[in-house]
């Protein structure tokens, strides 16, 4: 076993996962870093799914029960717990997912401050009380638990994602069912270990509350096809979610889609370009290109577009590309082979389409797949532009008219993540009216949302929304209650049925 692998190890035991789920398993867990095995996962098989779906319909039957202020102190304990593993598990999120140190501790941090907020949430679930036409009568609106929610999480934000639809999930009354990337298992595999400290504590979480299954593609059909699955949220490709939402409106289940992103940002003239370029350069490079939100596409003005689009190759050139463990990295790894096969690709359709590629080649050699950055200064929008390549390509286009900039950027397939750099007020206006996107910024890039926002986009990014704002209502099913406290029954619309 190499360093990694060994400090990998270390921080699993630090992290009391038990060791049979990673030694002894059959599926290989690699780190982007190097490309080696640094563990051998066990897989969950068709009994284990059907135990795991078993405890947990029966644990939300329990766990309804429960007030809702005290499901938040389940999760507040929760959130002390990741608070004293953050370092421990932000470091193993840098191993197995391959993002820079301080991407890795926001990460862990995303999770603290989702558990704030749900805690906060649990005692504000709130109805309403409706006007009724009818004399004697009351009409209310009211929030029950929906039932087993199962999470589906990608491997950029190997942790994150989970605990945005856990912590709403469970203080609103419902179980979970995990099923994670199998490119990083063990992340998971420490965050059930952390929540079972949790659990340890709160002393009354029935079991199967949060279960996980580690396994492929087949795990996650088997979870979306249960019917003990009252709401599926699952984050990937758009691809993946055509396969998904069918199965699960067959059944009429809940789904919550977070799929592809194809973001782009407007610089316009009377932008603070020092700004711009820090927004532009962390949402398109961050994360080496593998966020949802990450910038894929870029208008700027005629009037500025020389002299921003220098500056802009000079922090290209500049950036540190490199193993994150090491130095003042700021690139990391692409996580695999076809992630490195698929942006040579992308790159190879742009050239073919006229386009200009600044960067894009490949650093060092062997199992792990480190690439440049590439701008690729893009004579119009077609080919590759028009579709998401999850790696750090940046398409730079001209504009000379606000307005068919805007038609061009929402001339995509996705729309999640949208941003304009502005100083001019109606310029800001205009775009904020008109973008498609389900995040819309101005003077920030379309990278680093909070989670006191809903989280999610429209079109073929699916519709799912996430994290805050009134997202709770997803993981519940709402009832009108009608209670008439006359000795008449008057009907509504003026009915008249005597008998």
């Amino acid at each position: 076993m190499t360093a990694i692998g060994e400090e990998a190890g270390r921080l699993l035991d630090m992290l009391d996962v038990d060791r049979a789920h990673w030694r002894e398993g059959s599926m290989p867990a690699v780190t982007p870093l190097t490309g080696e095995k640094i563990a051998m996962v066990r897989v969950c098989g068709a009994d284990d799914i059907e135990a795991a779906l078993d405890a947990s319909s029966a644990a939300f039957r329990a766990w309804r029960e429960v007030p809702a202020p005290r499901r938040g102190e389940l999760v507040r304990l929760f959130g002390e717990e990741l608070r004293a593993a953050k370092e421990c598990l932000s470091r193993l999120v840098t191993i197995e997912a391959g993002k820079i140190a301080s991407e890795g501790r926001g990460e862990v941090q995303e999770m603290i401050d989702i558990c704030d907020f749900a805690v906060g949430l649990s005692r504000q679930l709130y109805g309403l009380t409706i006007a009724t036409e009818r004399p004697g009568h009351r009409m209310m609106e009211v929030w029950h638990p929906l039932g087993v929610v199962g999470v589906i999480s990608a491997f950029n934000f190997p942790v994150a994602v989970w605990a945005w639809n856990a912590a709403l999930a469970l203080v609103c009354g419902n179980s979970v069912v995990w099923k994670p990337s199998e490119k990083t298992p063990l992340t998971a595999l420490a965050v059930q270990a952390i929540f079972a400290r949790a659990a340890a504590r709160f002393g009354e979480a029935p079991e199967g509350l949060c279960g996980l299954l580690v396994g492929g593609r087949e795990t996650g059909e088997a979870l979306v096809g249960d019917a003990r699955v009252a709401l599926v949220s699952a984050t990937g490709s758009t691809r993946m979610g055509r396969a998904v939402a069918p199965r699960l409106a067959q059944r009429f289940a809940r789904a919550i889609l977070e799929l592809g992103g194809n973001n782009g940002v407007i610089v316009a003239p009377s932008a603070d370009l020092d700004l711009a370029l820090r927004g532009v350069a962390f949402g398109a490079m961050g994360t080496a290109g593998q966020r949802c939100t990450t910038t894929r596409r870029l208008f700027v003005h005629d009037s500025i577009y020389e002299g921003f689009v220098a500056r802009l190759k000079a922090a290209y050139d500049s950036v540190a590309v490199g193993n994150p463990l090491e130095g003042d990295v700021l690139v990391g790894p692409l996580i695999d082979r076809a992630a490195f096969e698929a942006m040579g690709a992308a790159l190879a359709a742009a050239r073919a389409e006229g386009g200009i590629v600044h960067g894009g080649d490949r650093v060092g050699e062997g199992a792990s797949y480190y690439v440049r950055p590439a701008l690729v200064e893009m004579p119009r929008q077609v080919g590759p532009v028009c579709e998401e390549t999850f790696g750090p390509i940046l398409y730079v286009m001209r504009y000379d008219d606000l307005d068919a900039a805007i038609r061009l950027h929402n001339g995509v397939a996705a729309g999640l993540s949208s941003a304009i750099f502005t100083t001019d007020m109606r310029e800001a206006e205009r775009f904020l009216a008109a973008s498609d996107c389900g995040i819309a910024n101005v003077n920030l890039g379309t990278s680093g949302a909070e989670i006191g926002g809903a989280f999610g986009g429209e079109k073929e990014t699916g519709g799912g929304r996430e994290s805050g704002s009134d997202s709770w209502k997803v993981y519940m099913r709402r009832a009108t209650n009608t209670v008439n406290y006359s000795d008449a029954l008057p009907l509504a619309q003026g009915v008249s049925f005597d008998i």
